[in-house]
């Protein structure tokens, strides 16, 4: 990829990124205007939604049969819950859990 193009890429994905979090606010709020129980259910439903389509993606891909037998993942997701009932920080869980897992898989198996 050229410069030009990596610079094209880079304002493509930041303007993307920037619309998606933007968009729902303006079409959603403002003082005059009632959020529809049905977006007020999504906001309670899809962060829990999220996480466990996330933790299935992260162990889909585990082999049991070889070694190590998807110990680094267990270990890691164990710590990663650890640290988040210990902490109730989403943001120390998911560093946390991410060094530990790049530990394991780098110095221990």
């Amino acid at each position: 990829m050229s410069l030009l193009q990596q610079i094209i890429t880079i304002a493509i994905a930041a303007g993307t990124n920037f619309l998606t979090r933007w968009l729902p606010f303006r079409l959603f709020a403002g003082k005059d205007k009632e959020v529809a129980p049905f977006i007020q259910g999504l906001g309670k439903f899809l962060p829990a939604a999220i996480m466990g389509m996330l933790v299935i993606y992260c162990y889909r891909n585990i082999d049991f049969i070889s070694s190590p037998h998807g110990l680094p993942e267990i270990i890691a997701g164990l710590f990663t819950v650890g640290i988040h009932v210990w902490r109730r920080s989403m943001f120390l869980s998911l560093i946390g859990g991410t060094i530990c897992y790049i530990l394991l898989v780098n110095f221990v198996f």
